[in-house]
Parts: C-alpha cells; structure tokens; sequence
C-alpha cells in the first residue's frame, strides 16, 4: 500500500481478488441507484440542502462549521421545510 502525502495510505489494487473488485463495484453502482431514488422521493431533503446553501450564500459565515450546526439545530427547520413543502404542493 502507497502512503501518500500527509501519511494517509492509498488503495491496494491487490487486496481484492477481481471477482471482489466485480462485487464491489456492483455495490458502489446499487448503492447509488437507492440513494439517488431515496433523494428524487423525499423533497425535502433537496429544501434543506438548498436551504443551507442558501443562507450560507447569503450571509457567507466566518465559521461554517458552527453556522451549519446553528442552522441544521434550528428549532423552528422542520417547520420551514414542512411549509415549503405545502407551498409547493399548492403551486404543482
């Protein structure tokens, strides 16, 4: 295994025999398939993700780890999202 900069370790090709390689790429592509449909059937983690980039945007924060921890912990998020989510059902 290569070490590359900053001491992390880099892939072995070697460490898997060509029918795990096969297996794991399969699962790669499978998982991305269930994540992109979970994604395309619930709205409103799309509204919470542009949200965010949003508000960041806007306000372009010093610390975006702590704005992102304020904004993801807002108490009053879930009503916004629930809103949005009526508003646009009303629009469609």
């Amino acid at each position: 295994m290569a070490t590359l900069q900053g001491g992390l370790l880099g892939p072995d090709p070697g460490a898997l025999s060509p029918a795990q390689q096969e297996q794991l790429r399969n699962f790669k592509i499978q998982t991305r398939i269930a994540n992109e449909k979970y994604l395309r059937a619930h709205k409103e983690i799309e509204l919470l993700i542009s949200g965010f980039f949003r508000e960041m945007f806007l306000k372009r924060p010093d610390n975006i780890q702590e704005f992102s921890a304020d904004y993801f912990t807002d108490p009053r998020l879930p009503n916004k999202i629930h809103m949005q989510l009526i508003k646009e059902k009303k629009a469609a």
